[in-house]
């Protein structure tokens, strides 16, 4: 809240006002009780009840000003706070996603957020008020009789230690409860994402009777903090209505002693009233706060969290564009501790060379390509492009280097214009329109109900496969990096688009360093050299005559795929 202290400062004043004006008529009361109709004083009449118009209506106009300035804090604070969630995703490594569900995580970013929203629109002002509240009733209390304000407060001390034993005891419910509302928004993210897969099997009563349960425990998590609620608030209510019982009776006591006059009770009273409502006011603000603690502590769980992947380079490259030269020396990998993915990876490859990365299912080829993007960092041995560590120079202008087109291209729900200018979004219409036509895409996009501007749904939904590839492959293209990385992707499509995507792959592999993740071995006989891969090692390097003539672990896998 401290850059916006315009706003809590203005939010402090018209509160006070609003405490002042609430302070006024029970006074005014008064006067009427015990000058105004004892003394039959018609004149001092108008003067009153133009007070108890004028307090009502200042006290209306101040609480007005005293929500919107809050309101206007409370949006502004929690778009600051949903921002800064979000650019603190943006930072962090991919182990961060590959460890979690993408509903949990937006769970963290809408969901927990909103609910550390609500204590700034009824824990903030709420505390506020109350507080002025109680400090402007317990002055005019001990000013008008200290001795019934000292029986004002006997319950006070035990309404402090419920309320302890209350906060102790719901704030583990509520940490429950962020927790079940994350897995809910998890499993509901995962059925929706598969819905085609649920449609095809059958499933739809297998995963009715999934989110019903996991719905069943959310809600229960809430009933178990509703009910210690249910009986906390009653109970502190009771607990203060003690107060007015003791009041009533002494104050009574005094008048019939003629040491108090009947508009003096009926003002203590009234202020009374108005005494424990803050208190309880507070209660129930505790009540929110709780919930937003368990909220904000799954929040700045993610503000706080470190990558695995710091972007700590310092080194400048005096060049804009790599040549793409790529070295890997000694490389060392492991997702878990003791088990090594890849071992003593070195290989050299040259500015515009076409390389093949080939090995079985689980080898490491994938593995090899995340961390030449530092999607994760090496255990050990060194990546350099163009003779620079790739760790001594910034994370964005590594990865503004390399392309990478996947087997299944990921494309955001928006226009088929959208998704190519996220290549480059400052590239014009003629070279976006160049791009396309390059990845045997233009003809394609031109057949679509409205052309570059049509919407392609979520995952790019409404396009086939071959569609997708080449809107994947003329992203890159704009992008126009010195070094692409292709998870070929041309196995599963007809004759007539796999030919259209090997154009584009040949265009964009052109004066290009290129990485492939081959699957169909014998579309690999134009790449410069071939690098197999086995149990995290290379075990043969060479062109597809080379590797065939030796007989190896290339040999077997390229008859074994021939012969299926």
């Amino acid at each position: 809240m401290a850059p916006y202290r315009t706003l809590v400062v203005l939010t402090f004043v018209f509160a006070a006002a609003t405490t002042a004006m609430e302070l006024l008529p029970p006074w005014l009361i008064k006067v009427t009780i015990d000058e105004v109709v004892p003394q039959k004083n018609l004149m001092l009449l108008p003067w009153v009840l133009a007070g108890l118009l004028g307090a009502y209506g200042m006290k209306s106009l101040c609480n007005s000003l005293r929500i919107r300035c809050n309101n206007t804090l409370e949006q502004t604070v929690i778009h600051a706070l949903r921002r800064r969630v979000f650019d603190a995703l943006q930072r962090l490594s991919l182990s961060y996603y590959e460890n979690r569900s993408t509903g949990e995580i937006m769970s963290r970013v809408i969901n927990d957020t909103e609910h550390v929203q609500r204590i700034f629109v009824d824990g903030v002002e709420g505390v506020l008020t109350a507080s002025l509240t109680l400090i402007g009733i317990t002055t005019i209390l001990f000013w008008l009789n200290w001795r019934m304000a000292l029986l004002v407060l006997l319950p006070i001390p035990i309404l402090v230690v419920g309320g302890m034993v209350f906060t102790k005891r719901v704030h583990g419910y509520y940490q429950d409860i962020r927790q079940r509302a994350a897995e809910l928004n998890g499993y509901l993210q995962d059925s929706l994402s598969g819905i085609r897969e649920i449609m095809g099997f059958n499933s739809q009563p297998y995963e009715s009777a999934r989110f019903t349960q996991v719905s069943e425990e959310y809600s229960q998590s809430n009933l178990q903090a509703m009910k210690l609620w249910s009986v906390y608030s009653p109970g502190m209510v009771f607990i203060g209505s003690l107060g007015t019982v003791l009041i009533l009776w002494y104050g009574s006591m005094e008048v019939i002693a003629e040491r108090l006059t009947i508009g003096e009770l009926v003002l203590f009273l009234s202020y009374l009233v108005m005494f424990y409502t803050p208190v309880n006011q507070i209660h129930s603000v505790n009540h929110l706060l709780q919930h937003a603690l368990a909220a904000g502590q799954r929040v700045f769980d993610v503000l706080d969290a470190k990558s695995d992947v710091p972007d700590s380079g310092t080194v400048v490259p005096s060049e804009s564009r790599w040549q793409g030269k790529v070295v890997f020396q000694q490389v060392g990998f492991s997702y878990r501790p003791g088990k090594p993915v890849l071992e003593d990876i070195s290989m050299m490859i040259q500015p515009g060379e076409h390389v093949a990365l080939v090995g079985p299912s689980g080898a490491g080829k994938t593995t090899l390509m995340k961390l030449l993007f530092r999607f994760y960092d090496i255990d050990h041995g060194t990546i350099e492009i163009d003779d620079y560590d790739i760790r001594s120079v910034s994370l964005s202008f590594l990865r503004s280097q390399i392309g990478f087109v996947q087997q299944e291209p990921f494309l955001f729900n928006g226009t088929v214009r959208q998704n190519l200018l996220y290549g480059c979004p400052q590239a014009t219409e003629l070279a976006m329109m160049a791009a396309a036509q390059a990845a045997q895409a233009h003809d394609f996009i031109q057949g679509l109900p409205e052309g570059y501007d049509t919407q392609i749904g979520e995952r790019g939904v409404k396009l086939s496969v071959g569609q997708k590839q080449r809107l994947a492959i003329a992203r890159v293209l704009l992008k126009n990096p010195p070094i692409v990385v292709m998870d070929e992707a041309t196995s599963n499509i007809d004759t007539e688009t796999e030919v259209e995507i090997r154009l584009a792959m040949e265009e964009l592999m052109q004066g290009r360093t290129t990485f492939v993740i081959a699957h169909r071995l014998s579309t690999l006989q134009s790449v410069d050299r071939i690098v197999v891969i086995h149990q995290g090692h290379i075990v043969e390097e060479g062109s597809h005559a080379v590797l065939m003539a030796r007989g190896g672990l290339y040999a077997g896998l390229y008859e074994a795929q021939f012969h299926a």
